[in-house]
């Protein structure tokens, strides 16, 4: 009989340090309200989850999910056959079953899950999943700019053309915004377009955005100018996020949407007081604060 030595770990060496980083959702609410961004971003605190946005990441797993059938099996029922499978896993997430936990709520589920239908529907009328064949879904992406800054987020889909074209494509469980917000969904756009360039060295062609509850399609073509124009957007909204951070001075901003905030009671705005800020998370997370941070 022969024995063996125990097994032994690997010395992993210094651990990196963390590294904040920013995302196009994160830019946007330190954007609309330096306050929101930190609370989701540095105390994290809780937020409910909703059933509109449920249904969009339930919407958006079953889109991603179609794309592994083969190209000829994309149809409207092989969609619709994906939602109980995908709700299922959904529903296992903290909060989630809770939204429809009550025994009346029972015809309100399944009203919720086929409106979840219908948006897939909707799909099949602005484009033809037979014919694509996207080279990502759901796909991290992510960049260090030359000043440090970490770029990161996740794009729902996308497509190459065999001349190497790229077309970022975003699903949207809402209506296409009016006029003066089209900016604003943009931005998200821009961000990933961003991103692949500084890591690929090409343009994206397109930026689609797929509005399913109207059945709208928004395009937009950056080009290389505009992509400098707006990483040096970025760039200042992260020199601001680091001086609130070193200074723990996150000004509340109201707006129209503060409406659908969950942290009213620590709003000033609204007549709360934010919680201390958290110097020894922001610490943690990578971050250079004045503030002093518990040590032990």
């Amino acid at each position: 009989m022969t024995t063996t030595e125990p097994a032994v770990p690997l010395d992993p060496g210094p651990s990196a340090p963390r590294r904040p980083s920013l995302s196009p959702s994160r830019a946007a609410d330190f954007k609309k309200c330096p306050l929101l961004y930190r609370f989701r971003t540095i105390d994290r605190l809780p937020e409910k989850k909703s059933r509109a946005a449920v249904r969009g990441t339930l919407v958006h797993t079953v889109l991603e999910k179609l794309y592994d059938l083969p190209a000829t099996e994309r149809t409207v029922a092989a969609a619709q056959e994906l939602i109980d499978p995908a709700w299922a896993e959904l529903r296992q997430e903290p909060g989630v079953a809770e939204l429809f936990a009550e025994a009346a709520d029972t015809a309100d589920l399944e009203a919720w899950l086929a409106s979840a239908g219908t948006l897939v529907e909707t799909y099949f009328r602005l484009e033809d999943p037979t014919r694509l064949q996207p080279a990502a879904r759901e796909e991290l992406v992510e960049v260090t700019l030359p000043d440090g800054l970490l770029l990161r987020g996740f794009v729902d889909r996308l497509d190459v053309a065999r001349n190497g074209a790229l077309r970022v494509v975003d699903y949207k469980t809402g209506a296409v915004p009016r006029e003066a917000f089209e900016s604003t969904a943009l931005f998200q756009m821009k961000f990933y377009a961003l991103v692949l360039w500084r890591t690929r060295g090409v343009v994206a062609a397109q930026l689609k955005l797929i509005y399913l509850k109207d059945g709208s399609v928004l395009t937009y073509a950056p080009d290389e100018a505009e992509l400098l124009r707006f990483e040096r957007t970025l760039q200042a909204i992260w020199a601001a996020i680091a001086t609130a951070v070193q200074t723990g001075d996150f000004r509340p901003n109201k707006n129209r949407l503060c409406g659908w905030c969950d942290h009213q009671e620590f709003c000033p705005s609204f007549g709360g007081t934010p919680p201390p800020f958290p110097a020894e998370a922001a610490a943690a997370a990578g971050w250079r604060t004045t503030l002093p941070v518990l040590v032990g």
